[in-house]
């Protein structure tokens, strides 16, 4: 979602999130063969990310708004666009937030965004096979209506368990969001009814590791892996040192569940790669073993996780909305 900012509300976001950090430890140095940097201009808003089977070192992204019903693929080793996958057969987009990749090799593009703040009775997920040749082509896509059983909600975070083939969807609010369980399968004929499972911090993507085990979210300022069980997220989970990137919109496994990418918006954006399971569910009682990445080469960027920095970061959060809240109105 487009948050450009006022300076003002842009350096007490910053001060907000410096606060926890001398709480957290800093993350490993990034991979430079993994982390990688968006260079199509014509991708301004990735909002989403995943990354493909087929396609060793490919991400799969789209734009937030404004762009068209199209998907792009990323070659992580040069950060070029190497295929645009323009959608037929559905309506025109109006706030795609989140991509997917199913165990039935389809990616999931979620039109779940509500820039009015759940006033729309109703969003959309799309889904059409992984090409398995890349480059520039059109496909027919399937439209999935999708509803609410406690109302409408924003959203921005999709998630297709790699298992079962279950989609899931994170909503937010300014308090809280909640994670959503969708149907067995998803219909094309009449509406899919998602109902909330657990509550979940603020969300603005997540993933499930490849063997489905795991489920990660993050929000603007933190990040969280939860255990996966019996289809709910279990317990507190662990943080995550999640890079801080400011308008931080995006997330996903490599295909070896190694490595998680976190992406965000902006032009030029950077997508950033950080080792799984390099810090412990409580930093400050676990120091780094000898010789680990994160105790020989320190991050120099600002690390945070979900947890007791949550009661600090909602001033920073309340800023966020409001300046969005306000911004998104302009635009409409």
């Amino acid at each position: 979602m487009r948050m450009p900012l006022p300076s003002a509300a842009a350096a007490a976001v910053a001060a907000a999130a410096l606060v926890v950090l001398p709480g957290t430890a800093s993350a490993a140095e990034v991979p430079a063969a993994s982390s990688f940097t968006i260079s199509d201009p014509r991708i301004r808003e990735s909002s989403g990310l995943a990354a493909s089977r087929i396609h060793p070192g490919v991400y799969w992204t789209h734009n937030d708004s404004d762009d068209g019903p199209y998907v792009y693929a990323v070659d992580s080793a040069t950060g070029r666009t190497v295929a645009r996958v323009t959608l037929t057969g559905i309506g025109k987009p109006r706030d795609v937030e989140a991509i997917s990749l199913g165990p039935d090799g389809q990616l999931y593009v979620g039109d779940i965004g509500d820039n009015r703040n759940g006033t729309w009775d109703h969003v959309w997920i799309y889904r059409f096979p992984e090409p398995r040749q890349l480059g520039d082509v059109t496909v027919k896509a399937a439209q999935f209506t999708v509803r609410y059983a406690d109302g409408a909600r924003n959203a921005e975070a999709l998630m297709v368990h790699p298992v079962t083939g279950r989609v899931y969807i994170a909503s937010k609010d300014e308090s809280k969001g909640g994670l959503y369980e969708g149907p067995a399968e998803l219909s094309a004929d009449g509406s899919n009814v998602f109902r909330r499972v657990a509550d979940v911090p603020w969300v603005t993507d997540g993933a499930f590791s490849p063997d489905g085990n795991r489920l990660t979210l993050r929000g603007y300022f933190a990040a969280r892996t939860y255990p996966w069980k019996d289809g709910r997220p279990e317990g507190e989970g662990e943080r995550v040192d999640a890079p801080w990137q400011g308008q931080a919109e995006s997330v996903t496994y490599t295909p070896d569940g190694s490595t998680l990418m976190f992406g965000a918006e902006g032009e030029g954006s950077r997508v950033i790669a950080v080792p799984v399971g390099q810090a412990p569910a409580d930093a400050s009682a676990a120091p780094p073993k000898p010789g680990s990445p994160s105790d020989a080469v320190p991050s120099t960027e600002p690390t945070v996780g979900f947890g007791k920095g949550a009661v600090v970061l909602a001033a920073g959060l309340a800023i966020v909305f409001a300046a969005k809240r306000l911004l998104s109105r302009r635009r409409r």
